[in-house]
């Protein structure tokens, strides 16, 4: 029994236990100061355990870089704030009680505070504790308030364009789920944050205003108990009794205006790029001219007579050596960066000994590669743990799970041919894409509903061609608040590069790749590659098959189902063609889905009766390749490109519902004019789903 309660005592005692009773007991203690007497020692304690927290949150809130990472600051606040006017209950009790027997009769802080801090002058005290009072109570606070009030009101106005933003780069393969979930927690958070803040600088407010209207009491309450209870002269009680209410008072109201002050800077905080100290000292004073003009001004008004003439020229003379300093340590970056270029062209010449030349001169042309200006390195450079390098792993990775197979790994070099913050992609050598980029600033991308202009370089976004603006870090808040889908310089090329991969995704499947992928499905199903490659089908018609489903946008998952197809179809036909389609109607289910997801009604396009005999002709006398009429394919072109416009202008995808044997001709023939349409057979359609023609290609009117 004995031994249970010692360990019942251990486990009470634990450190994860006292961290959890430490907050109620604080609560606790502090209440309790409002009705039970302090001694004069231990309130003492808890007015420098006052001073201390206060001291010690301001830091905090100077260190943290943004307002998230001080987040329990509302709840602290609330906890400062009683614990000063439990101190101011617990002092008033010993003032009016001791307070006759002397200046110390309440405590050495509370004579401190009354005496030294003000000499001992109760007008003076007054004045300061006034003072103090009114920039607490008119400006900090206040202030303060009205930035976290039209914070939480602007954080929620951007909520949806930073959902917008996270649903883009998990859809983008830049995020995965766990990092996006995290992310939307982080916005909630900054949300309730602010309104929070906005609530709790009300507290602080009311701390202020019961300052004033305490030292009243105070002093009118001393005046009564000196005079009525101690026999004290009228002038005797009231210079005792408020000299030490001001004191106590001061005691209260200078912590007060500490926790005051570090809500105003948890609240004021703009952007995450460091300490207030460090991005203070890194944005006043960067700019040399500015800091040479105010020596130039500083230094003109020290030459005036009458001025203190030494404390003026002192001043001009340390900005001056400050901006000359500043000046020559840019002048110095700029001359090192202008000279990268150069050094690096000049080791890429051949030197004399190396001019013969040999197979190693021979280099294999990259399947896929990212080429960068000289001002995009930092995002590609491992050594300086480049955002971008990171991107294109994620990307990778996303794109072999959504698509089926690994893609070559993207090559990345700088190139300086291009512009400084200019990119390329290649496929194969062959440029695919390219554009601009620029570190350190954000592209605020027009959705389409925005509610407002924004100041910038205007562009356009190198992925879906949408207006955008590259904008600076000060504006991203704004940005957001009027509708934009905000990202940064290395979201925008890894957007571009997944975008690019996606729509090249057949030319990314290689023979090697082919192999890799039916060595990795062996893995699991041996028996079914051994029956399939090369026993009936050669692997560069397994590629040619694969290769036709991923140009149509079909993923290749489901690569059992398409080995088991395949080989139950290889016997009697070798042709890709074919071999594709009686894929496709084994993978209809999940092209649907795809599509359609769910088991929603599948509401297509379908081709007009008398149009689709032409077309079924065409097709009988021509074979595979049948010729269309040039007017019929001009208006086949036109109309379905039309319909499918309107197809996403009202939600749905462009889908046309065609016969078996039609659907690999108009896929090819209309898949240049109409990128986004889908061609798909009614045998691919589930018998499960319900089909709806929602309009009719080649119908008059």
């Amino acid at each position: 029994m004995a031994m249970n309660d010692a360990l019942n005592l251990r486990q009470l005692l634990s450190p994860a236990n006292l961290r959890q009773l430490g907050a109620p007991l604080l609560i606790i203690m502090i209440l309790s100061m409002m009705v039970l007497p302090l001694p004069v020692f231990l309130l003492d304690v808890f007015f420098t355990f006052n001073i201390a927290i206060s001291v010690m949150v301001m830091l905090v809130a100077m260190y943290s870089k943004r307002p998230l990472d001080f987040s329990v600051f509302p709840t602290v606040l609330l906890v400062t704030t009683l614990l000063r006017l439990s101190l101011n209950v617990a002092s008033t009790r010993i003032v009016l009680l001791e307070g006759h027997g002397g200046g110390d009769a309440a405590g050495k802080v509370i004579e401190a505070f009354g005496s030294f801090l003000v000499g001992g002058n109760t007008a003076v005290g007054l004045v300061v504790f006034v003072i103090l009072t009114v920039i607490n109570f008119v400006v900090i606070t206040k202030g303060a308030g009205r930035i976290a009030e039209v914070s939480a009101r602007f954080t929620l106005d951007a909520m949806p364009g930073k959902q917008m933003a996270i649903d883009a780069d998990l859809n983008a393969g830049l995020v995965d789920e766990k990092e996006a979930k995290r992310r939307r927690k982080e916005i909630a958070q900054e949300s309730d944050f602010y309104g929070a803040m906005d609530g709790a600088s009300k507290f602080v407010r009311g701390d202020a205003v019961a300052g004033i209207i305490i030292l009243v009491i105070n002093i009118l309450g001393g005046l009564f108990v000196g005079v009525m209870q101690h026999d004290m002269g009228v002038g005797e009680a009231g210079q005792t009794y408020t000299l030490l209410t001001i004191g106590d008072g001061l005691v209260a109201q200078i912590p007060a205006l500490i926790i005051s002050v570090a809500a105003g800077l948890v609240v004021s905080r703009v952007g995450d790029e460091g300490d207030i100290g460090g991005v203070v000292i890194a944005q006043v004073f960067s700019n040399p001219t500015v800091m040479a003009l105010t020596a130039v001004i500083i230094g003109a008004l020290g030459l005036i007579p009458g001025m203190p003439n030494l404390v003026f020229l002192l001043i001009a003379l340390t900005l001056g050596a400050m901006a000359w300093m500043r000046h020559k340590r840019i002048t110095e970056a700029s001359l090192s960066a202008a000279a990268a270029p150069e050094q690096a062209a000049q080791a890429a010449m051949p030197s004399a000994d190396s001019l013969e030349a040999s197979w190693n001169d021979v280099s294999q042309v990259d399947v896929l590669g990212l080429e960068v200006g000289y001002r995009l390195i930092p995002m590609v450079d491992k050594g300086q743990d480049g955002e971008l390098l990171k991107r294109i792993r994620g990307l990778r990775k996303k794109f072999a799970q959504e698509v089926g197979f690994l893609s070559s790994p993207v090559h990345i070099r700088d190139n300086l041919e291009l512009k400084p913050n200019g990119y390329r992609i290649a496929l194969k050598g062959v440029e695919i894409g390219g554009g601009e980029a620029y570190p350190g600033q954000f592209l605020a991308i027009n959705p389409g509903r925005v509610s407002g202009p924004l100041a910038g370089r205007e562009t356009t976004d190198p992925a879906f061609g949408l207006p955008a603006v590259w904008i600076d870090a000060s504006m991203r808040e704004q940005a957001h608040a009027l509708g934009y889908t905000v990202v940064d310089a290395s979201t925008v090329v890894a957007t571009h590069l997944n975008h690019v991969i996606l729509n090249h995704a057949a030319e990314l499947l290689g023979r090697q790749e082919t192999q890799a992928l039916l060595d990795h499905v062996g893995k699991d199903s041996p028996k079914l590659i051994e029956d399939l490659v090369p026993k009936m089908l050669p692997i560069g018609t397994v590629q040619r098959v694969l290769q036709n489903l991923l140009e149509e946008g079909v993923n290749i998952r489901d690569m059992r189902s398409i080995i088991e197809v395949l080989a139950e179809h290889a016997p009697r036909t070798q042709d890709p063609v074919q071999l594709t389609t009686k894929v496709r109607e084994a993978l209809g289910r999940a092209i649907m889905q795809g599509l359609f997801p769910g088991n929603a009604e599948v509401q297509v396009m379908a081709l007009e009766p008398g149009l689709e005999r032409i077309l079924m002709q065409a097709m009988a006398s021509g074979g595979e390749g049948g010729a269309i009429e040039p007017g019929l394919a001009d208006t086949l072109l036109r109309q379905t490109a039309q319909i499918a416009q309107r197809q996403e202008d009202i939600g749905l995808p462009p889908v046309l519902l065609v016969p078996a044997q039609l659907r690999m001709l108009l896929s090819r023939f209309l898949r240049r004019a109409v990128p986004s349409l889908k061609v798909v057979s009614n045998s691919e359609v589930p018998e499960s789903r319900t089909i709806r023609v929602t309009a009719m290609v080649g119908a008059q009117g």
